[in-house]
């Protein structure tokens, strides 16, 4: 076994906080790419996909920790873990529970495996290239599957990014309070943690960055992204000079879980994966319940439905004619909003014609929001969103 010095941060409060920041600054750099520069869901993943295997080349590369590195590995594969399900989501139509469920079955898998080979599943027992391999892998599927929870909950069950934040706190906090009290094992701790802050580091970024009519504190894409990525430079440049997060001593001793625990620990495993189980399907039954019995009575089909969108889409499109782009992405935040807030009311009468809706939507938010938005883009993208929901209220 080709043994390494240690690739990975020890876990300090700075890795929690700067987990968060590049969380939040996933969230936020993805939308700024896809909408303010106006390339686009596809060509944004390609894009920070090639950068991400780019960053992860290095990291492979590298010999032992290094902050910068490191971080910037995290930074990105927390944006392409993001665009890989919302590619799923928006452009192959994939449904958020289905995304929900395949990302937790690849994730236990990676798992599984990771286990089954090394005897171990702690972050501290970074020393090969095959443990390696397993981490990032398990990283990836994290951000991925926070995105399909965070999203779920927050837009299809219309909790909110506040309110699906402050819940992910509170999770948090309990799975601490266990880890201190109950004894709930670290590593099971750890990775129940760092896969909430996914959508808790979303949540932040929306609240941040969305307009005050979408209920944010109207920052923009840009400035939190800014904002965040000086926070992070910063935490970066400390850690690299104090040497905090930097293992002074091997921990391989530490991280072989002994056979006299392994019933126990397995034992927590499956009790925690029960109550999330139970919480978690519980929650989604309890809540799409709520919205089918708000829905209008035996409404089948999104005919009627739809007329807000229509005048909204239409106000836009004159403003755009009359080269008024200021007052057509005022529009954009309307339609944002108001499409965001009835999202779990239509996306539950019918989801599939929904999906298609919400893309052109996607496509006409970019055109419009573009840092330099055209014209002859913008009519194009609105007249084709308008086609889709004509056809659908009628």
């Amino acid at each position: 076994m080709n043994i390494l010095l240690t690739k990975v941060p020890q876990v300090t409060i700075f890795f929690w906080i700067i987990k968060i920041l590049c969380t939040t600054v996933g969230e936020t750099f993805a939308d700024f790419i896809n909408f303010n520069i106006g390339l686009g869901l596809t060509f944004t993943t390609i894009i920070m996909g090639a950068a991400f295997f780019i960053a992860l080349f290095f990291q492979f590369k590298a010999s032992k920790y290094v902050p910068l590195i490191y971080w910037v590995t995290v930074v990105l594969i927390s944006v392409f873990g993001t665009l890989v399900t919302d590619n799923l989501t928006d452009n192959m139509g994939v449904p958020l529970e289905g995304s929900t469920v395949v990302f937790s079955v690849l994730l236990g898998l990676t798992f599984l495996l990771w286990y089954l080979s090394e005897k171990t599943l702690s972050i501290h027992s970074i020393f090969t290239r095959k443990r390696e391999v397993f981490y990032w892998l398990t990283i990836l599927f994290t951000f991925a599957l926070g995105t399909a929870v965070g999203d779920l909950y927050s837009e299809q069950l219309g909790f909110g990014y506040l309110n699906t934040g402050i819940g992910v706190v509170i999770i948090i906090a309990l799975v601490f309070l266990a880890y201190k009290v109950l004894k709930l094992d670290g590593v099971l701790a750890f990775w129940i943690a760092y896969i909430l802050t996914r959508p808790l580091g979303a949540s932040i970024g929306d609240y941040l960055s969305q307009s005050k009519v979408n209920g944010g504190l109207g920052l923009g894409t840009t400035v939190t992204s800014v904002i965040f990525l000086i926070a992070i430079l910063a935490i970066i440049v400390f850690l690299a000079v104090s040497k905090i997060d930097t293992n002074a001593q091997s921990d391989l001793a530490e991280t072989n879980q002994r056979n006299a625990n392994k019933k126990h620990v397995l034992t927590q495993t499956i009790v925690v994966l029960v109550i999330f189980l139970v919480v978690g399907i519980g929650g989604y039954n309890w809540r799409s319940n709520n919205l089918a019995s708000q829905g209008a009575a035996g409404q089948a089909t999104l005919a009627g439905q739809l007329n807000d969108f229509v005048k909204i889409e239409n106000d836009i499109l004159n403003a755009v004619n009359k080269n008024d782009f200021a007052s057509a992405k005022k529009g954009a935040d309307e339609l944002e909003h108001q499409w965001d807030t009835q999202e779990p009311k239509l996306r539950n009468i019918d989801g599939a014609t929904w999906t298609k809706i919400d893309g052109t939507i996607d496509v006409v938010l970019a055109a419009v929001r573009s840092s330099n938005p055209d014209v002859n883009k913008s009519k194009t993208a609105l007249n084709n969103s308008l086609s889709t929901i004509d056809a659908a209220n009628k």
